[in-house]
């Protein structure tokens, strides 16, 4: 006759599972009911914490910590919390704004705020000195969430019209793949007309006038 599962083996197979994951990776229950009940996995995923080999980030939200020798205690960075936002919660993220912006490399300036839209709830994730707040936007707004695209979109729309230089549209040609510059092209109705001509020109080889 087989043995019940126990709390123990549903944690040692938790920690396993976690222990093959990436070092940045962040967790939520969801990603365990395989193993067990709901019920058994919130348990151990509590036993895990309090041996320390979890942390909590945030309500549902657990990642391995790991220490920089100099930095000290170090924290998921934001897209590994924004994914398992998406998956825990079923929705789609866009980042927007400076954010956007940044990590298309089109600004330096680091936003104090970090902004997704979002087809679910509005609402803010608080989690060490760093705040992620979700607004919730339109279809049309979200429709090239998750690519390469509304990414560019973001990231054009916070820089404005008036400041998309030469230089800025070279960088983008650069930086995307050439798959995600024909993709621009296929998703160019997407966006806001007054980028259709920077759209082509980052897909191709023209100059903007």
């Amino acid at each position: 006759m087989a043995r019940p599962k126990t709390h123990n083996s549903t944690a040692d197979r938790i920690r396993r599972r976690v222990g093959k994951a990436g070092p940045d990776t962040v967790f939520h229950a969801g990603r365990f009911l395989d193993i067990e009940t709901r019920t058994a996995v919130d348990k151990a995923l509590s036993r895990l914490v309090a041996s320390g080999f979890l942390q909590r980030l945030a309500r549902g939200l657990y990642y391995r910590p790991k220490t920089h020798p100099v930095l000290g205690d170090m924290l998921p960075p934001v897209e590994a919390v924004a994914k398992a936002l998406a998956d825990r919660d079923h929705v789609k993220l866009q980042p927007f704004g400076g954010y956007a912006a940044n990590l298309l490399r089109l600004s330096e300036q680091v936003p104090a705020r970090v902004v997704f839209l979002t087809d679910g709830k509005s609402r803010k994730i608080h989690y060490g000195n760093q705040t992620i707040e979700l607004r919730q936007s339109s279809p049309r707004m979200m429709a090239a969430a998750g690519r390469m695209t509304g990414l560019v979109i973001a990231g054009l729309r916070y820089v404005g019209k008036a400041n998309i230089t030469q230089e800025r549209v070279a960088h983008l040609r650069k930086l995307l793949s050439p798959a995600d510059r024909r993709r621009l092209l296929e998703d160019i109705t997407l966006a806001p007309a007054w980028m259709h001509s920077f759209f082509r020109v980052i897909a191709r080889e023209e100059e903007t006038s």
